[in-house]
């Protein structure tokens, strides 16, 4: 017996039982893979973020102008991550007689000890414990706080070995499109890559921002320029594997078309700008003063829009709506004119210093019409004044128009969105009930759009019974009937019992009567009206029966 598929939207939280003895249902909670929905995911992420903590933690302690004014919060930072990693370490020391990878093994509390994750766990905490115990250099302790960093495998190597087995047979190429194209074949190893990439733009992005204080540049001069390195390392190798990958998309399939029509897209040119800086100062450094190019690299920022669908939501509604913000604008920009050009006539003479050109007058309307006003530009003379009046009461309808287009466009395109994932319901619940890969689709596309469980539930209630009723046949169109040969049959049973509850409740003798002296009916068809009624069941009054639903038939019925 197959699994009921379950729909989840975004709020969805996983149902387990409270009779469970206690380790059991803790270890439900919080450790077990096969429960999709518990906090596994939640503990793996914050374990994650915080080992990368401690990776930037020993990176700054390196730096005595850094260090030595914060060393408590130093020191404070590293026995929270020892608390934390010792939690965990004894949590899964606890529920490892109950965890499906010991549980069925003798002695499992041993067996998970001796395991490699649990070193690797005790690993992490161990050089914490032996400064209290034994004299030991703390440089060697820092040095052995780098083995918490081998705490990632618990993510990565489970989900390493679902990716082999997904990608058996494949060839080298398709497995790398897998990693870093969206796909069935990627898996978790997929997120993990686009977690990574999160990750440098964001810390990168960081690194820039502080970058342009004088005084945090001058102390991390040397690491900053490492870790712009490597950030744009990792930048090129995602760059080119995107280009070397992409010809197993659909649609860019050719060896070098394909690939062209890849760097042109939107994200392969954001990819290719958040690289570029870099290498040209590199470079070109010996000709040309280019250190005015290491704002740009706030353009990796960018990269992000890859990874929410947001933003490409907005593109839609902006190519939506396009006419009428264009509309929009062109009357903003009359305006604009218009009132500068005037604000320039009446105010020139009385501020020649401020009112010198009509594009100075320019920026004056914008900041007056968007209700911005700075003031550094302000009317004196009556004629101005009044003009400011009128344009302010007008900026506020005016700048309006397109925030309201834009916020109406959008909530229309979520429902746009959502009724396509009501069609797509139709269609895979007209081949019978979800499978688990449509359950699976369904609630990715339920979580991108923020569906709620509830209301995921009642759209496929809508679904289901919307389904039922196109079951109906009998109300569509003959053409479309006979389309379907699976309709074509059933329908052609419904005619036939139809004709058989017909003989019940008619005269046959006068129905034949008529059909023959009036040529109502040819000689065909009252020979199949033969056949029909000769193959009804027979009472024992050698008349033809059929179930007539309570019809008693006419007086005189044959």
């Amino acid at each position: 017996m197959t699994e009921e598929p379950q729909l989840r939207g975004s709020d969805y939280k996983v149902q387990i039982p409270t009779g469970l003895p206690f380790k059991e249902w803790l270890y439900k909670w919080l450790l077990d893979p096969e429960i999709e929905g518990n906090h596994l995911e939640t503990v793996d992420k914050w374990i994650g973020l915080l080992i990368v903590g401690n990776m930037f933690a020993l990176l700054f302690e390196h730096v005595p102008a850094v260090f030595e004014p914060n060393k408590v919060w130093f020191h404070l930072f590293d026995i929270v991550s020892v608390v934390v990693f010792t939690a965990e370490y004894l949590t899964r020391l606890y529920l490892a007689p109950v965890d499906h990878e010991f549980k069925d093994k003798r002695f499992p509390t041993l067996r998970y000890i001796f395991s490699p994750f649990a070193i690797i766990d005790f690993l992490a905490i161990i050089p914490f414990y032996l400064q209290s115990f034994i004299a030991v250099d703390l440089r060697i302790l820092r040095a052995l706080r780098l083995l918490r960093i081998l705490k990632l495998f618990r993510v990565i190597i489970p989900a390493i070995q679902d990716f082999r087995i997904a990608n058996q047979e494949r060839t080298f190429r398709q497995k790398m499109h897998a990693i870093i194209y969206p796909s069935e074949y990627g898996g978790k190893l997929h997120e993990l890559f686009d977690s990574f990439i999160v990750l440098w733009v964001v810390v990168s992005v960081i690194a820039v921002i502080f970058e342009s204080v004088q005084s945090i540049h001058y102390i991390l001069n040397i690491e900053f320029v490492i870790l712009d390195a490597v950030a744009v390392g990792v930048f090129t190798v995602e760059y080119f594997l995107r280009l070397y990958t992409c010809v197993e998309e659909p649609g860019f399939q050719h060896a070098i078309w394909g690939r062209l029509k890849q760097a042109k897209t939107t994200s392969s040119i954001i990819d290719f700008l958040a690289i570029l800086p870099f290498f040209l100062e590199v470079f070109l450094h010996h000709l040309f003063d280019l250190r005015f190019l290491r704002v740009f690299r706030l353009m990796r920022l960018l990269k992000l829009t890859r990874y929410t669908e947001a933003t490409a939501t907005l593109g839609k509604v902006i190519a939506r709506e396009w006419p009428f913000m264009a509309a929009s604008g062109f009357i903003m920009l009359l305006l604009v004119v218009l009132t500068a050009s005037l604000g320039y006539l009446f105010e020139h003479e009385a501020q020649p210093d401020k009112f010198e050109n009509i594009p100075q007058a320019i920026y004056w309307a914008v900041i007056t019409l968007a209700s911005v006003g700075y003031g550094d530009l302000t009317p004196v003379t009556p004629m101005g004044r009044a003009m400011t009046i009128i344009l302010a009461l007008m900026g506020i309808g005016i700048f309006a128009i397109p925030a309201a287009l834009l916020s109406a466009a959008f909530s229309d395109q979520l429902r746009i969105d959502r009724e396509k994932l009501l069609n797509r319901l139709y269609e895979m619940l007209s081949v019978g009930k979800l499978s688990m890969e449509d359950a699976d689709v369904i609630n990715r596309e339920a979580k991108r759009l923020h569906m709620s469980e509830e209301e995921l539930h009642r759209l496929y209630e809508r679904a289901k019974k919307d389904r039922e009723m196109m079951d109906d046949i009998s109300a569509l169109p003959l053409h479309k009937i006979a389309a379907v040969p699976e309709h074509a049959v059933e329908h052609y049973k419904s005619l036939i019992s139809e004709i058989k509850e017909l003989s019940v409740m008619t005269d046959r003798a006068l129905f034949e009567e008529v059909a023959q002296a009036r040529d109502r009916i040819t000689a065909t068809d009252l020979a199949l009206w033969r056949v029909i009624l000769s193959n009804l069941p027979v009472n024992s009054n050698n008349e033809s029966t059929a179930p007539n639903n309570g019809f008693t038939p006419p007086q005189g019925a044959a």
